[in-house]
């Protein structure tokens, strides 16, 4: 592997987030979709991708290819077995010297690195001590914001602001995805440091390219049938409460129409699958069994399908950076009632592509709900404008290429800084 200005490399680098992993699964959502689709599009802008990853499972392939120029590469650091974000700080050394090894092995230094979620910055802080190298980062979520919406703080809280703060005030750039964000960084976090507005993207030739009545043959579901979806992780702070109280409390609640789907994967006994018990057993104190129905992990095949088959897909998270479903669900010309909180105020236009709710107000997303599900006509002319609205600001494409503006821009300076310590 060889870098030049021409055809650079670059390591993404996502300690907890494995980016060929199914979504859905267990920690596995938006950063994960993020990384690949980011390296994916970097690649078909003739970069060199090598995404970093931890080894979950022992039977895992080492290197999976997606592309000729784009790989995942995951190293083994701890055990070789699924491991709660909270609960890897302590095998991040040997994330790092396995990354060194391998670059060792390939005979290459990679000359950038953009790290994603605080875990991955503190390899790339470490990294920096080790090699000359600039450091991108993306947060993906921000444990000064995440944290107050939290009752109780876990115990690595600390190590994760101390670390924020650093890696805000010493990274070569900072890419925040949204103005929302930009602003939680610089009044929560650090005032110093360089920061970058980015947003996240999608796929606008995956999404919104079937429609309704086809999606909905195609997923048995009656033709007018009035649709709720979430769909994401099992975790109490994605806020599924909010929307599963929110349909108990419509005006449609006796509708026979009325349904609400609720996907994503699950797994007995770990922390997902305890939550998708806990809002089960919401659904069926609630009465809503009949009405409601969970999937378990959607395929990327037929995600296209729930999202179009949506009168309105609800994001209730209680802190959500940018908010990935959101957009998708806009591709597909579905109107979106999410949480008034961080990125879902930037992608989410109220009254023109969907309408915002306070956190966990179920009352106020059964009055957003029951708003677009009352208006077929009004719920259509939202979808157009959402679906208008990601295509031009959230294509991945359109990602990559400021992405790659801001690489090259990094590496040029590298080289003349370089080129002046080497002459002086």
């Amino acid at each position: 592997m060889v870098s030049s200005l021409h055809h650079p490399s670059i390591a993404l680098i996502s300690v907890h987030g494995d980016p060929s992993v199914d979504i859905g699964r267990e920690e596995a959502g938006g950063q994960n979709v993020y990384v690949r689709q980011v390296g994916e599009a970097l690649a078909r802008l003739e970069w060199d991708v090598a995404m970093f990853t931890r080894q979950t499972h022992a039977d895992q392939p080492r290197v999976v290819e997606h592309l000729p120029n784009c790989r995942t590469i995951r190293l083994t650091a701890g055990p070789e077995d699924f491991v709660p974000r909270d609960e890897i700080f302590d095998y991040l050394p040997m994330f790092v010297q396995e990354f060194l090894r391998y670059q060792r092995s390939i005979g290459h230094v990679f000359p950038l690195i953009h790290t994603n979620y605080w875990l991955s910055s503190w390899v790339g802080m470490q990294l920096k001590q080790h090699q000359s190298v600039q450091q991108v980062h993306t947060y993906h979520s921000v444990g000064a914001v995440k944290y107050q919406s939290m009752d109780a703080l876990p115990a690595i809280a600390t190590t994760r602001l101390a670390v924020e703060q650093r890696c805000l005030e010493t990274a070569e750039r900072v890419v925040a995805t949204s103005p929302q964000e930009w602003d939680h960084l610089r009044s929560l976090v650090s005032s110093h440091g360089r920061v970058d507005v980015i947003p996240c993207g999608t796929d606008i030739e995956r999404f919104g390219h079937v429609s309704m009545a086809t999606a909905r043959q195609a997923l048995g579901l009656a033709a007018d049938a009035k649709v709720v979806f979430y769909v994401g992780r099992f975790d109490p702070r994605k806020g599924i409460e909010t929307v599963v109280r929110a349909v108990g409390q419509s005006h449609l609640r006796q509708d026979e129409r009325l349904r609400l789907i609720i996907g994503g994967g699950s797994r007995p006994g770990h922390s997902d699958g305890r939550e998708r018990e806990r809002i089960e057993g919401i659904v069926a104190d609630l009465g809503l069994q009949a009405q409601t129905w969970f999937p378990g992990r959607i395929s990327d095949e037929d995600l296209p399908l729930y999202y179009a088959a949506a009168d309105v897909c609800v994001v209730p998270s209680h802190y959500e950076p940018f908010g990935l479903v959101a957009i998708e669900a806009m591709a597909s010309s579905t109107p979106v009632v999410a949480s008034d909180v961080g990125g879902l105020q930037y992608t989410v236009v109220p009254g023109e592509t969907g309408l915002l709710a306070p956190v966990r107000d179920a009352a106020a997303f059964a009055q957003a709900i029951d708003q677009i599900l009352s208006q077929p006509d009004w719920r259509d002319q939202l979808g157009r404008a959402a679906r208008d609205r990601v295509v031009d600001y959230f294509s991945w494409d359109g990602v990559a290429i400021q992405l790659d503006r801001l690489y090259r821009k990094l590496l040029l300076g590298s080289d003349a800084r370089h080129l002046n310590q080497v002459g002086a």
